[in-house]
């Protein structure tokens, strides 16, 4: 597709086409319903994209999402140094190192495309350990599948990692997926935040470890409004899930975070036609918050063992 290497999975019945691009993060690039593409991103073409990087779409953050505090993190008690030299990692405008090291990853392999009677999907690969330059920024020996699976009108995102590491893998990894509704401005948009809790940010946009109560409207209107926050204590129903969601006057997109991601950023600046659910296993710089004692509730695998969560994006209305 536009000379990239793409998957397109189609729900027909439905309007629904989806569009990923393994060679490109494995980006979930395009989600077109009834012919609206319900997500954001800076360029009409995956040829641009290749050409020119920038995020949109759904990228994939990992091994670390958001923001670090400097060019170190702590796991299992031991300092380990990241190495600018590479040139591998990114910086925010702060010079932070922000977002891990696969957002534009060409090292996914497709190991399945398949349909039947209630749906289509697409599993592929990255084997992180293959990669010594990766496993100079992140000595931690894993697997990661994802799994994209177009089924009764949403789309589900699967993530799994295999820890192949003798010691036990941190998880502070997630999605930025942006988001576009048609139907209306941006100003009009309402929007729902299933949380209790705000996490207390610097003014670089860095944990203090502290929190408050989210004091969020219900729904709560984008006209004023800039969100670059992170969110805890979500707010799940029966089945464990937590749901978000954005809406027009008809168009709606929810999206389903399922248990084991216990962080939403969500981020929607002024000016911008666009907003992010980020569904993420742990709040920003978790791995040296959790070393100081300040974040608890990091998730890790064990040497041998395995992680998996999904995600789900629903639109409606369109």
């Amino acid at each position: 597709m536009e000379g990239v290497e793409a998957v397109r999975l189609t729900d027909r019945a439905r309007g629904i086409e989806v569009v990923i691009a393994p060679s490109l993060g494995n980006n979930a690039w395009q989600m077109r319903v009834r012919g609206e593409d319900i997500f954001w991103k800076p360029y009409t073409s995956l040829a641009e994209l290749k050409a020119r990087p920038a995020q949109g779409g759904n990228p994939f953050l990992a091994p670390w999402a958001n923001r670090l505090d400097g060019e170190a993190y702590f796991a299992n008690g031991k300092k380990y140094l990241l190495n600018p030299a590479l040139g591998n990692f990114r910086r925010d405008q702060n010079g932070r190192p922000i977002h891990g090291l696969l957002v534009y990853s060409s090292l996914w392999e497709v190991t399945e495309v398949r349909a039947d009677g209630k749906g289509a999907w697409t599993t592929s690969r990255l084997e992180f350990f293959r990669y010594p330059d990766l496993m100079a920024q992140f000595p931690f020996a894993h697997v990661l599948w994802m799994t994209h699976r177009l089924s009764g009108g949403e789309l589900e995102v699967r993530l799994r990692v295999d820890n192949l590491a003798r010691e036990p893998m941190p998880l502070s990894l997630g999605f930025h997926p942006y988001f576009r509704l048609t139907d209306a401005l941006r100003d009009e948009w309402q929007v729902h935040v299933p949380a209790r809790e705000r996490v207390v940010l610097s003014p670089e946009l860095l944990p203090t470890g502290e929190r408050q109560p989210a004091g969020l409207p219900d729904p709560l209107l984008l006209s004023g409004t800039h969100l670059d926050d992170v969110f805890t204590g979500l707010v799940r129903d029966g089945s464990g899930r937590a749901e978000f969601w954005v809406r027009g006057k008809k168009q709606k997109i929810s999206v389903l975070f399922g248990p084991k991601y216990p962080v939403a950023v969500i981020y929607a600046p002024k000016g911008r036609s666009f907003i992010c659910f980020e569904p993420m296993t742990a709040v920003t710089n978790a791995f040296n918050l959790a070393h100081t004692g300040r974040y608890p509730e990091l998730q890790s695998v064990p040497p041998g063992g395995r992680w998996e969560e999904s995600f789900w994006i629903r639109p409606e209305g369109f």
